[in-house]
């Protein structure tokens, strides 16, 4: 069986963290250190990426 990551959508993310996703936006899809990556038009970010993120910019 194949365990694929999860993949989230700006909503999807920004209520991971329960967050407005403007507050998202601003705090840290715009941070150079955080990375997403494209499905044609659209941006989707790793789950593990964001929990990791928040871990490490934790202060």
């Amino acid at each position: 069986m194949t365990v694929y990551p999860v993949l989230l959508t700006r909503q999807q993310a920004s209520e991971l963290l329960g967050i407005d996703p403007k507050s998202f936006d601003k705090y840290i899809r715009q941070h150079p250190d955080f990375k997403c990556f494209m499905i044609g038009k659209q941006e989707r970010y790793l789950k593990s990426k964001i929990l990791k993120f928040i871990e490490t910019h934790c202060e």
